[in-house]
């Protein structure tokens, strides 16, 4: 018996990613959004070790990298995306501006993902184009692991209609960072961790 897709060791972070954020979204839709809350954040360090234990295995084939750049992206809209939109929803931006407000948060970030797939797969044909290695164009999609935990954090020791402001503003000025042409340094988890076991030694 065959199955379609790859299940080695160099996805296991992104699945693991990917079914927290699902779970996490049940967990919004059933009240339950400090659940909601850790596992986004669980999904958040999930995906910033994935890169790192991807590049452990170098004899990984063209299709191989190709299909993990792609289910990274898909399991980044999820995670990153669509939990933090219900978390916000279900936090009490459940509001006709709200629902905009979210719908936009969430194109906005499939768009930025889009536009990361195109750049990264430049870069895998071409390593001396560089487009992602230095640094980001806009706010990775994925900052919201951390953003939206603050934002609900503040928002709890609110009044409820400052509160409410929270949860409508913090996804409009992600949306609004996710697609601005930007540069942003990018933080290299690997190159840190190569360093703080050269200084380990």
């Amino acid at each position: 018996m065959r199955f379609i897709g790859f299940y080695n060791y160099t996805v296991c972070l992104t699945y693991l990613s990917f079914a927290s954020a699902v779970c996490g979204i049940f967990c919004a839709a059933g009240g339950n959004v400090r659940m909601a809350i850790f596992l986004l954040l669980l999904s958040g360090f999930c995906d910033l070790f994935d890169g790192v234990v991807a590049r452990t295995k170098k004899d990984r084939t063209a299709d191989q990298k190709n299909f993990g750049i792609q289910i990274d992206s898909l399991s980044d809209l999820v995670a990153f995306g669509i939990l933090p939109a219900a978390i916000f929803f279900y936090s009490g931006a459940d509001t006709v501006l709200g629902n905009i407000i979210l719908t936009v948060y969430t194109l906005c970030g499939l768009i930025r993902l889009a536009f990361f797939n195109v750049l990264e797969t430049r870069r895998q044909s071409d390593p001396n184009e560089g487009a992602c290695a230095k640094g980001f164009r806009g706010m990775p999609i994925t900052f919201s692991a951390v953003i939206t935990p603050i934002a609900c954090i503040i928002a709890h020791f609110l009044p409820r209609d400052i509160a409410a402001a929270v949860y409508h503003v913090t996804p409009a000025v992600m949306a609004f960072l996710f697609v601005l042409d930007f540069n942003l340094p990018k933080f290299d988890v690997g190159a840190w961790l190569h360093d703080l076991k050269k200084r380990s030694k």
